[in-house]
């Protein structure tokens, strides 16, 4: 099992410096690579990882960095083409130096007269991290972490366009079979754009449109930036700024998703939602940019693997479930609600008021028992 751990990093002006070199000596592989296949034909990856002892004859400069890092750019490009070739993605393209820049490098474990020497080494209790060519980084993140257990298999350093450094250790865990939880609490949720996530239970969780309460300074700076010179020092000041906007949207937004799922798994044992078809959601154009900004199939994947995590069960109806057109009293079935603007409406048949997120969340609880039965009994 693989488990990735992100942290700032807080770097010395020698330290950048090199890290910046890193970057622009990775992109020059990756970009010249990807020309010579385009020119000829593709190149596999050990024929170019040999061509590349040639090139840090020709550019000496590209001795001055991490050799790792240049091989798995090339390896990057490998994997682009294989994706490609399978019709995941578009043909590779070149990369450019004013977008996010990262490179990658490879943990190497050696032993000598007994004693084990590594290229990577994360102490979290003096938050520290060691790196090829880098020498000792001072990081922060997980406060309430003082030890990882597993193997450092690489480390991925990034630059943002807010100008901040990541590094992000990815580690090898024994995956270890978690013992199913004795179920003793349920509950249902409905997705929603308004109420971001609506449960059986009644709770209502607002969406905090994190998008719309910056959107106003967004425009402004977005009109400001048309108006520069592109290249210029104030141009590139005024996309500095633009990112640090974007960057503040992305982690409230995250903050406000870790809060509501921490507290549904903390309190509830089963949980069950919809499936969410995101494409066919975007073509209703007056809400695509609210769906976008409430970020729905981020919850579901949070509540997958967290559930396994803590040997929860988390269990996706099927998309067409008429969950909203179900009354959750008597089981009728309506047609009257297929608008959006009825929030609420009356049963014909029994006569219950039903709010239609509370009663779309506790059919799905319902059916997802079913499914939940149907594994314990099986």
């Amino acid at each position: 099992m693989y488990k990735a751990y992100k942290f700032r990093m807080y770097l010395s002006d020698e330290q950048s410096t090199q890290i910046n070199k890193t970057f622009g000596c990775a992109r020059f592989i990756y970009n010249h690579f990807l020309n010579k296949c385009k020119e000829n034909k593709y190149i596999k990856a050990y024929d170019m990882c040999n061509m590349l002892k040639d090139l840090q004859e020709e550019y000496e400069w590209l001795k001055e960095v991490d050799s790792c890092a240049l091989r798995c750019a090339i390896f990057n490009l490998e994997t682009s083409f294989k994706n490609f070739l399978s019709k995941r993605t578009s043909y590779p393209k070149f990369k450019s130096k004013y977008n996010k820049q990262s490179y990658r490098t490879n943990c190497i474990k050696r032993t000598y007269k007994g004693k084990e020497y590594s290229n990577i080494i994360l102490d979290l209790k003096n938050k520290k991290i060691k790196l090829p060519k880098l020498g000792i980084v001072n990081i922060r993140g997980y406060r309430n972490l003082d030890h990882i257990e597993g193997k450092i298999i690489n480390a991925c350093i990034t630059k943002e366009t807010t100008g901040k450094y990541y590094v992000s250790v990815l580690v090898e865990k024994q995956e270890v079979n978690t013992e199913k939880v004795k179920a003793e609490s349920i509950v249902g949720i409905d997705l929603g754009v308004k109420d971001i996530v609506v449960t059986s239970n009644g709770e209502k969780y607002k969406n905090s449109r994190e998008l719309d309460k910056r959107e106003k300074r967004l425009k402004r700076l977005q009109r400001k930036l048309s108006r520069q010179m592109k290249g210029s020092n104030n141009y590139r000041k005024t996309k500095i700024l633009i990112s640090r906007v974007y960057s503040k949207i992305k982690n409230a937004r995250q903050h406000n998703i870790i809060t509501i799922v921490n507290r549904l798994i903390k309190e509830n044992d089963i949980i069950i939602s919809e499936k969410l078809q995101i494409k066919q959601m975007h073509n209703n154009h007056t809400l695509t940019k609210n769906i976008l900004d409430a970020s729905l199939n981020k919850i579901c994947q949070m509540l997958k693997w967290k559930t396994k995590e803590k040997g929860k069960y988390y269990y996706q109806v099927d998309s067409y479930f008429p969950s909203s057109k179900l009354c959750s009293h008597c089981g009728n079935k309506t047609e009257k609600i297929k608008s959006l603007s009825i929030r609420s409406w009356t049963c014909d048949s029994c006569g219950s008021i039903n709010d239609r997120d509370v009663n779309a969340s506790i059919n799905i609880m319902f059916e997802g028992l079913k499914m939940y039965m149907n594994e314990v009994l099986i």
